[in-house]
């Protein structure tokens, strides 16, 4: 499962608009495996670097963003999202409410095989 189930994390990936975010756990969902969040989280680490994909717009369910390693230093991925648009509430989470990506299904259709 994870060879094909990462390609298909990369495809929905690659088409997260900016100024939005999504949650693994929505990105899991999307893809038919609701309870695959952790293997969502898995194939963003492991994302090939010559991909140039937008993972860091992929967030925690609570708007939390990455340990400050996964994208090489401290605010390193908020710099990004902010670059963006992207705004934050004083704790530090991504206001969801207005950046979180609508990925219903008729939206991501044409990248799932």
């Amino acid at each position: 499962m994870p060879a094909r189930f990462f390609e298909r994390v990369y495809a929905v990936v690659s088409q997260i608009p900016r100024g939005t975010v999504v949650t693994y756990g929505q990105l899991a969902l999307a893809l038919g495996n609701p309870r695959a969040a952790r293997t969502v989280g898995w194939a963003i680490h492991s994302a090939p670097p010559e991909r140039n994909l937008p993972c860091h717009r992929v967030v925690s369910a609570s708007g939390a963003l990455a340990p400050d390693r996964v994208f090489g230093g401290s605010g390193v991925q908020r710099a990004m999202l902010e670059q963006e648009g992207v705004t934050f509430f004083e704790d530090g989470r991504i206001d969801l409410d207005k950046h979180l990506w609508d990925i219903a299904p008729r939206s991501i259709r044409h990248v799932i095989p």
